[in-house]
Formats: structure tokens, C-alpha cells, sequence
């Protein structure tokens, strides 16, 4: 009966209540009373979209607490389940694919997968040797936290979730020298989506030795203690001591007819001559388990090679045009993150230029300071010689009248007219001295004069230049209006830079007539203002723009300009007679207007490739929300690729091959690397049977195929016999 039918039946109104768990969530349904483990099942794949169904089974603790997986075809309620409220169940893979990259379609499967593989390996189910956890350990992380950021410790990596306990008892290593060593791996996978770091990690996972291996303790006939590995391949029989590597082999293609006879398991292989091979277990419940896995087993190795089902075509064809569609969106993440990454190139490199223009404009402002401020020291020392000139001549005027004040008492006496005589030549000289200094302070207040009207003259013709310079400048921010749209975007860009100005070029003039000429011509542009009118400076439909946007002020621009040349202009060796005129800076607006012009025409072309971009992802995405899956197309598309030329496809698969081989050399070398470098910091006392299996084979040069391969050699009679002599 359908699950909708059971639902809305009114002849069986209870329910009970089930939660069923997976690695990462948690789901809680009420089920009818009747509801068989196909109902339960179907409900919970259907809820989380997997379509996959064949790998997975719900399992559950009975009452006697052992492992059990929920029969599909018998009701729940009938099968020795536990009376929990709610009934505890868990969405495990039951059965493994041989190759994952192959047949593991969805994103869901390989999810779980990943997750139930990763549990396995945690937990020490599976055998992982220390250099292969730490790669293993990288892309689980990448798989969470995405691409490697050096600069963020925001995710601090927990050691228990990412390595064996094991493996980090077996080396003397810090979580953090154990972080280091996974951050290298890690930092090698940027670029990877989460569903490619999962595929990785279990093309990888299914290279180790215990991977997708149900392991169960039986007997062979003469007693001996045996492990019995039910695989996607085959049986496996394995030493009781040594789960890695198995002893003999039996592929599902040698196997005919299984039976059971209470703890008595029966194998019946395709080889007529060879005998049957029987091994015992501890109960029936568990050889029922053994028959249920080896069924379900067997089952999808005859599936594997068959032709795909229409149901499995479909969902190839999906997953290959989504993988399609994940890669162009890649490669356009990937274009976008490098003009990104130029946008800010240039935004960093355009800061520098504008930080290195104010700290030339600031200095230029303090030398304008200065100037200023030695030109009023001059002039305060101007009046100063003044009052020290008419000082002298008002000591001079006193020094007369006092010598004809004692030519007349010198007339007295004879003695007092000799001492008076003396008094006088005394006074004399002193006379003499002081007219000769008060000559030399006229003379140097007269040269003062001089060279203070020289600095006004100056002073008024770069008032001149500089109202000549800002209608040149207006004139010029005008024409580019009219010749180039700017919007708004072009705008903040084109003006929120200094603009470059070419330094003038000078005649040769005496330097402190040029600081002068820079300490006069005074930055106060309300004088421009006053003599255009405030509205003519910003008249321009660009000038009111510029001025609403990013608070630019054109006073600060040419201040910027004008003071960075009158810095140039000061710093000119004095060689030259004081009397020649300062010649004014030749500014290069043409060069400006093209610097200008150039600057927006590339931010205006790069924000006009951003739109078509953007405009493209939104088509993109609208096709792709507006397609639907059409079976009779998809059964076309897989008869064109049936007819496709089958050496093109060979090729493709060989070249896939090589680069497959070329990837593993490289990961082996890189691998046996790290081992070397932790080799030293290794516990000995610790190694496990495992580690001392696994390094065996590492020097006998084996691996999980080619240990198969060998164990599986020889006919089936033989192996039978091997079997029975352990």
C-alpha cells in the first residue's frame, strides 16, 4: 500500500513516532502503525532528495543490542526494534561502489559518503596510515571552511575531528605543529568546491585496505579463528590478528549459490570441481546478516555491468550538465576574482599616488609658511633699521648743538677753552662716527625700500598668473565636459585624485626673490571670487557634479598645484641680480586633460564589462531555473553519444588515465615526504599490528589491488584448500 494511502487512511488512526539520524541532521516522522521499512525508508530518501537508494539502509540496535538492518518488505513495528519514544533509527551506506567517481551521481550521496568514511576512519574502523590522515584531514578541511586564508584565525582546526586518536598518540607533535603540517595540504586546494573536496577525499578513502569491508568472525573447519570480509568485489578471509591484508579471495563472479544452515554458511562456486566452501559463525542472526550483504552485494556487481537504467542515464545527464554549469560559473568566479583583484591593484596603487601628492602638497604648504613667515621678519627688520636711522640722525642733531654750546663757554678760559678744545676734537670724532653709521643705516634702510617695492611688484604679477591659471583651468574642465558624457561612477574616479602637473621650467633668478614671489602670491581665493563672481567658479554642469560629489573644492586643487610649484620655485639657487623679474610656472593642461580623460575612459569601460557580466549570470540563471528534464530528449542525447567516435572517446580516457598517474606519482612523492619529516618525532612503542603490516607492504612495494590480484590467483579449487588449511 502506498505511504499517501497509509497517511490518509481513517480505519488506522495511531501513529508512532521515529527519528531517524544521519552524520550531520536529524528527522523525527510519525508513522502509521502499519508501515512496512519500505514506507519508512522511501519517506526519509525522499525528504533529503536522494535518489541513490541502493547503497543506503536504515539500522538500528535491537533488543538484544546487536546490529541490525531494517527489513524493507516485513512492517516495522514487527521487527525486533527497540520501544524507544521516538523509535531511533540511522541512514547508513549498506552497501559501497567500487569506483566512487564512476558511479556516486549525486551530490547528497557522495555527501553521505564522505561523511559515514570520514566517521570510519575517526573512529579507527578503517586503517589510515599518519602521512595519508594528514592529507585526508586537508581536504575535509576544505571541505568545510573553503579556500585556505592565511591571514584569519577565526577557524582554529580541532585535532579530534580531523586526525586518529592513534595517530596523533603515535608522534610527539603539538596540535599546532600537527595545524602547520595540514595547513600546507590545505593551502594546495584553494579553488576547490566542497563536492570536490569530498570526491578526493573518497578516491583517496577507497584506496586503503579496510575501506568498504564488513568484517565478521567465523571458523573454518579445523576450528581456526578467521575474519570474514563481505566487500563489493568479493569474500575476503583474513588472518584473526590482521584485518589488512587478506589471505585468499573469492570475486562474486566465482560464487554461484550461498546458503545458510543455521551457523553453518555454504558457498557453492561456479568451478564445478572445486568443493564447497563452508565456513561457521557464532549465530544465525549473524549469518543472516552475512546472506544479506553478500545478496545485496552480489546484486549490484551484476548491476555495475550492465547497461545503466534509463533512471541512471537521467541522473547522469543532470549531474553532467550541472557539473557543467558549476565549472562555467567557476571560470567566471575565477575572471571576476582577478579584475577584482586589479580593481584593487590599481586602487591601492592610485591611494599611493594620492597619499604621495598630499604629503608633496603638505610640504609645499609649510615652505609657503616659512617664506611667508621670513618675509615678515624682513620687513620687521625694515623698520626697525628706520627707527634706528632716525635714532642716530636725532643723536647727531643733539651731539651739534652740544659742541656749539661749548665753543661758547670755551671762550671763559684759556684753561677751559683747552680742555673745551679737547672736548670738541673728542666730540668731533665721536660726530664723525655717527654720521658715517647714520649714513651707512640710511643707505641700508634706502636698499630695504627698494627691495620691499620689488616684492610688491612680484607679489601683483603672480596675482596675475594665478587669475590667468584658474581661467585656463575653467576653460579646460569646460571643454572636457563637452566632449566626454561623465557619469556618475567616471566622475568620483576622474576627480578623487590629485591631478599630475607638469613642474615648470625656470629662468635663472636669484632665490630669495623667488621666496619672495611665493610668500606673496597669497592662496586666499576669495579674491578670485570676488573679482569673477562666486557663481562663475562653479558653473559648469561637470564643476557642480564635482562638487557634489566626494565634496571636491577646485581651491584645493589649485592650491595643490600652485603650492607644489612655488615649492619648486623657492628651492632655485640665488646667482642672479635681485632686479630681474620672477617669470611664472608654465602649467601643462593638455597633459592634465589627457591624464583626466584616459582614467575615466578605463573605469567607464571596465564598469561597463562588469554590467555585460552581470547582465550574462542573470540570463544564465534564469535558463537554468526555466529548464526541465525531458526524459525522450535525455534517451536522444544518450543515443548520440552511443554513435559518438569511439576513438575519440578512447583517447579522452587514456589522457585522463595519464593525468590520473601523473597526479598519484605526485601525491606518493609527496606523501613519503611528510612521513620522512615526521618520522623522527614517531613513538615506537606505540605502533599498532596494522603499522607494522602496513610498512611491510610498503617495502614489499604492494598495494590494496595488487594484494587482490594476488590472493585471487590461482583456480577456485586451490583457494578452497588454502581456506581450509589456515
Amino acid at each position: 500500500m502506498p505511504l499517501k494511502k497509509l497517511f490518509r487512511s481513517k480505519a488506522s488512526p495511531k501513529v508512532f513516532p521515529v527519528k531517524i539520524s544521519t552524520l550531520d541532521a536529524e528527522l523525527e516522522f510519525s508513522l502509521p502503525c502499519k508501515a512496512t521499512g519500505r514506507d519508512l525508508f522511501d519517506l526519509v530518501c525522499r525528504t533529503i532528495g536522494l535518489r541513490e537508494t541502493w547503497y543506503f539502509g536504515l539500522q538500528f540496535i535491537d533488543t538484544k543490542g546487536l546490529v541490525t538492518w531494517l527489513k524493507m518488505e516485513k512492517k516495522v513495528l514487527d521487527q525486533d526494534v527497540p520501544g524507544h519514544n521516538p523509535m531511533p533509527f540511522f541512514l547508513l551506506a549498506k552497501f559501497y561502489p567500487e569506483d566512487v567517481s564512476e558511479e556516486l551521481v549525486q551530490e547528497v550521496t557522495q555527501h553521505l559518503f564522505f561523511l559515514q568514511v570520514k566517521q570510519a576512519i575517526l573512529n579507527m574502523d578503517i586503517y589510515c596510515p599518519p602521512e595519508m590522515s594528514v592529507l585526508l584531514a586537508s581536504y575535509a578541511v576544505q571541505a568545510r571552511y573553503g579556500d585556505h586564508d592565511p591571514h584569519s584565525d577565526a577557524n582554529p582546526l580541532v585535532m579530534d575531528e580531523l586526525l586518529p586518536q592513534r595517530v596523533i598518540n603515535q608522534y610527539q607533535m603539538t596540535p599546532e605543529m600537527w595545524q602547520e603540517r595540514i595547513g600546507v595540504w590545505y593551502a594546495d586546494h584553494a579553488g576547490m568546491t566542497r563536492d570536490e573536496a569530498e570526491m578526493e577525499y573518497l578516491k583517496i578513502t577507497q584506496d586503503l585496505g579496510m575501506y568498504g569491508v564488513n568484517y565478521f568472525s567465523i571458523t573454518n573447519k579445523k576450528g581456526t579463528h578467521l575474519w570474514l570480509g563481505v566487500t563489493a568485489l568479493g569474500l575476503n578471509v583474513y588472518e584473526h590478528d590482521n584485518k589488512l591484508e587478506p589471505k585468499v579471495s573469492f570475486p562474486w563472479s566465482d560464487i554461484r549459490n550461498i546458503s545458510v544452515d543455521d551457523k553453518k554458511f555454504n558457498i557453492r562456486p561456479t568451478d564445478k570441481s572445486a568443493t564447497n566452501f563452508v565456513f561457521f559463525s557464532k549465530n544465525n542472526r549473524m549469518n543472516k546478516l552475512i546472506l544479506d550483504l553478500s545478496i545485496g552485494n552480489h546484486d549490484l556487481f551484476k548491476r555495475r555491468r550492465k547497461p545503466d537504467s534509463i533512471e541512471v542515464q537521467q541522473m547522469k545527464a543532470v549531474a553532467r550538465e550541472e557539473k557543467a554549469r558549476r565549472q562555467v560559473e567557476k571560470d567566471k568566479l575565477a575572471r571576476e576574482k582577478v579584475l577584482r583583484e586589479e580593481a584593487e591593484r590599481q586602487k591601492a596603487e592610485l591611494e599611493r599616488r594620492l597619499y604621495q601628492y598630499q604629503e608633496e602638497m603638505r610640504v609645499a604648504n609649510e615652505a609657503l609658511k616659512r617664506s611667508e613667515e621670513s618675509s615678515e621678519l624682513l620687513l620687521e627688520k625694515t623698520h626697525i633699521a628706520d627707527e634706528e636711522s632716525r635714532l642716530l640722525t636725532q643723536k647727531a642733531l643733539e651731539a651739534e648743538k652740544e659742541l656749539q654750546q661749548m665753543k661758547l663757554l670755551s671762550a671763559k678760559t684759556q684753561e677751559e677753552k683747552l680742555m673745551l678744545e679737547q672736548q670738541v676734537k673728542e666730540t668731533e670724532l665721536l660726530v664723525s662716527k655717527l654720521l658715517k653709521e647714520g649714513e651707512k643705516r640710511s643707505d641700508e634702510s634706502e636698499r630695504l625700500k627698494n627691495y620691499l617695492i620689488g616684492s610688491r611688484i612680484a607679489e601683483k604679477q603672480a596675482k596675475e598668473k594665478l587669475l590667468e591659471f584658474v581661467e585656463t583651468f575653467n576653460s579646460s574642465i569646460q571643454r572636457s565636459d563637452s566632449s566626454v558624457g561623465v557619469n556618475s561612477f567616471g566622475s568620483q574616479s576622474l576627480y578623487s585624485s590629485t591631478p599630475y602637473i607638469l613642474p615648470p621650467s625656470y629662468k635663472s633668478y636669484e632665490r630669495l626673490n623667488a621666496v619672495n614671489a611665493a610668500n606673496s602670491a597669497s592662496m586666499d581665493f576669495s579674491l578670485l571670487a570676488g573679482r569673477h563672481g562666486s557663481n562663475e567658479v562653479l558653473s559648469t554642469p561637470v564643476e557642480s557634479r564635482l562638487k557634489n560629489s566626494h565634496n571636491f573644492d577646485r581651491s584645493n586643487l589649485l592650491r595643490k598645484s600652485l603650492d607644489s610649484h612655488l615649492l619648486d620655485y623657492s628651492s632655485v639657487n640665488h646667482t642672479h641680480d635681485r632686479s630681474k623679474m620672477v617669470s611664472p610656472p608654465v602649467i601643462n593642461l593638455s597633459a592634465l586633460e589627457e591624464t583626466a580623460l584616459n582614467l575615466e575612459a578605463s573605469i567607464l569601460g571596465k564598469s561597463t564589462a562588469d554590467t555585460t557580466m552581470l547582465n550574462r549570470t542573470a540570463a544564465d540563471t534564469t535558463h537554468m531555473n526555466k529548464s526541465s528534464i525531458d526524459v525522450t530528449a535525455l534517451q536522444a542525447d544518450i543515443n548520440l553519444l552511443n554513435d559518438t567516435n569511439v576513438e575519440d572517446l578512447n583517447l579522452e580516457i587514456e589522457k585522463e588515465r595519464a593525468h590520473y598517474l601523473e597526479k598519484s606519482r605526485t601525491l606518493q612523492s609527496q606523501l613519503k615526504e611528510l612521513k620522512d619529516e615526521i618520522q623522527e618525532l614517531r613513538v615506537e612503542d606505540v605502533s599498532s599490528v596494522l603499522d607494522s603490516v602496513y610498512e611491510e607492504q610498503l617495502r614489499a612495494g604492494e598495494t590494496k589491488y595488487s594484494t587482490l590480484q594476488r590472493t585471487r590467483s590461482g583456480c577456485t579449487k586451490s583457494r578452497v584448500a588454502f581456506f581450509e588449511d589456515l
